[in-house]
């Protein structure tokens, strides 16, 4: 067999790959291929806060990742960027990632904390405690003459 190509028949029944390859309108877990990477993520509360794990393996936490905070979402991005040298095979993922969560409640920014080690980015959230509003009684003042015809 010669070092040359094969030439790629087109059929009426694409190929495997030619499916599974691009973007399917209207199925989860399909998107274009100049979207971000979801970023498998956990979130587990309790002690007073939120605790956000993302694996990012291979990232450098001081370069490739960014963590921003509105009001109750917090967003996780990073770019890892392919390396020059020639590669035989590689399922690794690089590009753009980014993954959004949703608090049930308002975020203290300045608060927030983040550290990395060993792949996995760890967000420490600290929740101030709710407020219960206080119930009162709220006086009605009358206004105007009274039905036996007194003002107040």
């Amino acid at each position: 067999m010669s070092g040359a190509k094969a030439e790629r028949r087109h059929s009426l029944f694409p190929d495997f790959n030619d499916w599974f390859n691009r973007e399917f309108p209207g199925l989860p877990g399909w998107r274009p291929a100049t979207a971000a990477h979801s970023i498998p993520v956990e979130v587990t509360s309790g002690e007073g806060g939120y605790v956000l794990r993302a694996e990012l393996p291979g990232m450098d936490p001081d370069k490739d990742i960014a963590i921003t905070v509105d009001d109750n979402l917090i967003t996780v991005s990073a770019e890892h960027a392919e390396s020059e040298e020639d590669k035989d095979h590689s399922e690794f993922r690089y590009g753009s990632f980014r993954r959004t969560v949703r608090l049930p409640a308002r975020i203290p920014a300045d608060d927030v904390e983040a550290s990395y080690k060993d792949g996995i980015l760890t967000v420490r959230v600290p929740m101030p405690a709710e407020e219960t509003p206080a119930v009162r009684t709220v006086p009605v003042k009358r206004i105007g003459p009274a039905p036996g015809g007194e003002a107040s």
